[in-house]
């Protein structure tokens, strides 16, 4: 066996705590070198004439990428205390894996096993509990709808009447919002998040000038709290988007450093290079990106984590916010969100804190700092398989496993996921205008664990490319909406809340219909759901396995009974099948 590809630490998404007793380990080896694992593993101070008492338990293999294969045991831990090590086995050898390195056999001494030394209740991760039955949608608040004329600024066009650009005003605010929130009931979201609300120069209000204050063309303060008691008293929960990252160029205490230079008493709450200020051909000090109107804030300067700390404390305590999405967060520090996590959550317990990461987020999800990132591995996989066609459905299986295996069981059921947002081209154009695909993909995200959301317009159909063309104005009109579209999402958003499975509960795993099509099944108790699809451009047919073969399903979505061994899947077609062994 290649010992080279045996992986484990006893930390993160190796070894964690799931409950007060419950520790879950996972280990990975090379693809297809391990036929068997067992788990050794007792309390380091329990003996017995000289003997360390311990116990054996087999270890599952949940899923194999490319290069690994991902075993899985959760472990109760009496006595809240664990030394543990591996014994893997194959056709050729058993070898024994403790923390410093293999050995022929077990050893002897706990002190070459690897160390839980305490079961801490606090260590586990405890994102609030609504979250995973929440189905969000994005609004990006001067595009979804104008309530209110007298607010709009000057220069606002008419609603639609031309393509959007990074510069024009079509009048979106708050009061549209509140008229449409019946709108949001009937499709059956339970969570809004808004793109930012306070007072910003752009359209799109990532460069703030004012954050204790809502965007006067928004509306105000009074307006906003009418907004979330509508919300709160129609079920749905509300996050706003906390830019902490960066300011606007015209936030006061920038223009008070351009005005005075060295002298200013801001100078340090930002990261200014050299004075005087330049701006062209590339700023001087840190921005985001190269954005010269969005300067980078220096968070770790005490005046600056105490204002910020502020506005995080006073949107939740003043407007009873459900929420933060932080812009840009994995630019920064640590530190800084730990203190966030502590003081929102003191007032709040159960706020959501969701990250903007694009990449492996682990130092954040250790649970004192953030719930959930935004899940764009998943966002690049789904794309990649159903829109592009760039990758085969083997390949999205090993794919998505590694994803699924990247943090700790705990944390994917908060993910935030995602197939299109106000920074990427909205989905139907990702689709080549293919609604079949479109379709694909809303019954995987919606069926598939996490919390899923739902970027404005694209419920009922609506088109464009990457930034500004995915920021179009919403389109009311209902004769130019795709009300198929709204409706196939409105009923997989009223059978995730109906059926547990189809949400977070239960296992995992995935089963390939080779190149063509793949389904995952969740599971628990006496109860199987399979989500099926044909990623091709042809009729397939997929033949069930064994285990599934004398079984008689339903499918949930047409609500027919399965009588063939065999799934027929139209072109770009899905099924989603109950499998109930009290009914069989």
């Amino acid at each position: 066996m290649n010992r080279l590809a045996i992986l484990h630490r006893a930390t993160d998404n190796y070894a964690y705590v799931c409950s007060n007793y419950d520790v879950c380990i996972m280990i990975k080896t090379g693809k297809g070198e391990i036929d068997r694992i067992q788990l050794i593993h007792g309390d380091p101070y329990h003996w017995t004439n000289g003997k360390w008492c311990n116990d054996r338990a087999a270890m599952e293999k949940t899923g194999s990428d490319e290069h690994y294969d991902y075993w899985q045991i959760l472990i109760t831990t009496p006595t809240r205390r664990l030394r543990y090590g591996f014994q893997l086995s194959n056709k050729k050898e058993s070898v024994f894996l403790g923390e410093d390195g293999f050995y022929s056999i077990p050893p002897n001494k706990t002190d070459k096993y690897f160390a839980f030394p305490f079961v801490h209740s606090t260590e586990v991760f405890a994102p609030p509990n609504w979250v995973k039955d929440t189905v969000w949608y994005q609004i990006f608040p001067e595009r979804f709808a104008n309530g209110n004329k007298k607010n709009d600024v000057p220069g606002t066009l008419a609603w639609g009447s031309t393509p959007p650009k990074p510069d024009n005003f079509f009048g979106g605010d708050l009061d549209g919002i509140i008229d449409h929130i019946p709108y949001l009931k009937d499709l059956g979201i339970t969570g809004i998040y808004f793109t930012p609300l306070f007072t910003a120069k752009s359209n799109h209000k990532y460069d703030t000038i004012d954050y204790l204050e809502i965007d006067p063309q928004f509306g105000d303060k009074k307006t906003l709290k009418k907004l979330i008691d509508i919300c709160h008293k129609n079920g749905i929960k509300v996050m706003l988007d906390a830019v902490f990252n960066h300011s606007g160029f015209y936030f006061p205490p920038f223009q008070d450093v351009l005005k005075n230079g060295p002298d200013s008493k801001y100078k340090d709450w930002f990261h200014i290079r050299e004075f005087p200020i330049q701006t062209k051909p590339l700023p001087n000090y840190d921005t985001f990106a190269f954005t010269p109107y969005m300067p980078k804030l220096n968070t770790q300067n005490p005046e600056v984590r105490n204002y910020l700390l502020k506005v995080a404390r006073y949107w939740v305590e003043e407007f009873n916010i459900d929420g933060w999405r932080l812009d840009v967060a994995n630019e920064v520090d640590h530190t800084f969100w730990r203190d966030f996590r502590n003081q929102i959550k003191a007032i709040k317990p159960d706020v959501y804190i969701l990250g903007e990461i694009w990449h492996d987020a682990m130092p954040w999800l250790r649970g004192d700092q953030f719930d959930a990132v935004m899940n764009y591995p998943l966002t690049r996989n789904v794309l990649a398989l159903f829109a592009n066609r760039t990758i085969t459905s083997e390949e999205f299986i090993s794919k998505m496993t590694k994803v699924i295996h990247m943090y700790p069981a705990t944390v994917n059921a908060s993910a935030f996921n995602l197939v299109g947002s106000h920074d990427t081209p909205r989905i139907l154009h990702e689709c080549d205008g293919d609604i079949r695909k479109v379709k694909q993909i809303f019954t995987f995200l919606l069926t598939f664990i996490g919390t899923p959301c739902i970027y404005y317009g694209d419920e009922i159909g609506m088109d464009g490319d990457g930034d500004p063309g995915c920021r179009k104005c919403m389109e009311w009109d209902i004769s130019k909406q795709d009300r198929d579209m709204f409706s196939h999402i409105q009923k997989l958003i009223q059978l995730r809340k109906q059926e547990p499975l189809l949400a977070n509960e239960g296992s995992l795993r995935f089963i390939s219909f080779r190149e063509n099509g793949f389904a995952f099944v969740k599971a628990s108790n006496n109860k199987k759901i399979l989500v099926a699809f044909n990623v091709s451009n042809k009729e397939r047919s997929f033949s069930l396995p064994q285990e599934y073969a004398d079984l008689k399903p339903i499918n949930l979505y047409s609500g027919q009974a399965q009588t063939s061994k065999t799934i027929k899947l139209d072109a770009y077609g899905f099924a989603i099948l109950e499998f109930n062994s009290s009914y069989n």
